[in-house]
């Protein structure tokens, strides 16, 4: 609809870290994050004639529901430690990101990968 309509629009892939750092427990995962990260640069070089910007995020644990036992583990202070500032991220700051790339505002940011 985007190239139809002759305005342009914005794409934004939520990837994850694991597609840099491997996933021993779960390989396909990462390959599948690392596979997302090289189509948000094909299709930004594809749409980008038409206007349209391809971006993603790829934010390491994220404080959700889903990762509350494994945070709250024994692992979970190792997992911290991965950010320089100690902490996991939320998911409202996820979304801020989102926003962001998909705003005017983020309209240089088309093949970026957010990490």
């Amino acid at each position: 609809a985007a190239r139809e309509n002759g305005r342009g629009g914005a794409v934004v892939f939520v990837s994850s870290r694991g597609a840099y750092r491997g996933e021993p427990i779960a390989a396909a995962y990462g390959a599948s994050k690392a596979g997302l990260n090289s189509l948000t640069g094909s299709l930004a070089q594809a749409f980008g004639p038409h206007g349209i910007r391809v971006s993603a995020v790829a934010p390491g644990f994220i404080a959700t529901e889903m990762a509350a036992e494994v945070l709250a583990s024994p692992r979970g202070d190792d997992i911290r430690s991965q950010s320089p500032w100690g902490r996991v991220g939320s998911p409202e700051e996820v979304a801020a990101a989102v926003f962001h790339l998909a705003s005017p505002e983020g309209a240089w940011s088309t093949g970026a990968v957010l990490d």
